[in-house]
């Protein structure tokens, strides 16, 4: 069996734990390298992971002749540049969610994969987390009959770090690093798991607003969209709310009945049919990525099909340009 030997471009927090873990306990798959622009960060990451070797430049990891695949865990920025490198060099490359911070690069990403024939998968890891299969199940099973309506609803106070002056403040603020703020960075993880199951979005309409002027990105989205089958959908996103407002919930309105979950708190999946409402408890993974790089391996060694890929992902960031009136 083929062994997938990684590279890491990037060492921070998602790779501590919801990824980086993962790598090494999928079957025929290792870690033999990371890469951080900060010789401190690179270095640590590699002695506390049990990794060979480390880099502060992205090429020579990419260069490395024992690295056969490449994971990009950096900012949104810079994932089409670091995806791209690594496809012309042969090797395959599984990046970060969103796959890159604009729906234009995102076209770059595919057609260089095309042209290599070199294939990128993307970590919208939620598709497979056991969790949201069970959520899948209820709706192919028409448990809820036909779904007539989807809402998103999504509130959360500010964060302390929000309130950073401009050089201190997290990327995921900074529209040119992030594609726009945390909007950009949490609402792919929803609208991906719904045009999973209901197809591309083909229509997208938002307004979005700065209401707390904690920082310049956008903090207030409300949005409408339909399905390529038709089936409309709304979402209302506020990162500055009180607390008293915190939610995080996604409804499927079927005509026999409905279904309720949340995308980041796993809450119990709440499902009202005629014969009565039943709360839902389903487990994850302690390594949430686990499953999906399971199938990326697998894919990569011939084993099975991933179809987690660049160009599944794209739909999601054409809906969130469209959304936040980019185009």
């Amino acid at each position: 069996m083929k062994i997938i030997k990684w590279g890491f471009i990037g060492c921070g927090e998602v790779t501590e734990k919801k990824s980086g873990p993962a790598f090494s306990e999928v079957e025929g798959s290792t870690v033999v390298a990371v890469m951080s622009r900060s010789e401190e960060k690179a270095r640590s990451y590699a002695e506390r992971h049990g990794i060979s070797r480390w880099y502060t430049d992205a090429q020579m990891l990419i260069d490395d002749p024992e690295v056969n695949a490449v994971y990009v865990a950096t900012p949104p920025s810079s994932h089409a540049t670091f995806a791209i490198m690594s496809m012309k060099a042969g090797k395959p490359v599984y990046v970060e969610k969103p796959l890159a911070a604009s729906y234009d690069d995102c076209s770059r990403v595919n057609r260089i994969s095309e042209q290599t024939g070199v294939p990128c998968f993307v970590a919208y890891y939620r598709r497979y987390l056991p969790y949201f299969q069970r959520v899948k199940q209820i709706v192919n099973q028409g448990t809820i009959g036909q779904v007539i309506n989807v809402q998103i609803r999504f509130a959360v106070p500010p964060r302390e770090l929000d309130y950073s002056n401009s050089e201190n403040l997290p990327w995921r603020l900074q529209p040119d690093i992030a594609g726009g703020g945390y909007f950009y960075d949490l609402a792919p993880h929803q609208l991906d798991l719904l045009q999973e199951m209901f197809g591309v979005i083909l229509d997208a309409h938002g307004i979005y607003a700065n209401r707390g002027h904690i920082y310049s990105a956008e903090d207030s989205v409300s949005a409408i969209f339909r399905f390529e089958n038709g089936l409309p959908g709304s979402g209302s996103w506020c990162f500055v709310a009180h607390d008293s407002a915190r939610e995080d919930s996604v409804q499927l309105i079927g005509d026999k009945g409905s279904v309720r979950f949340s995308v980041f708190d796993y809450a119990p999946i709440v499902l009202h049919t005629s014969e009565g409402t039943e709360h839902i408890e389903v487990p994850n993974p302690p390594h949430v990525q686990f499953p999906l790089i399971k199938k990326v391996v697998e894919h990569l060694q011939g084993r099975g099909v991933c179809d987690c890929t660049s160009v599944s992902a794209t739909p999601v960031n054409w809906a969130m340009d469209r959304i936040l009136g980019k185009f």
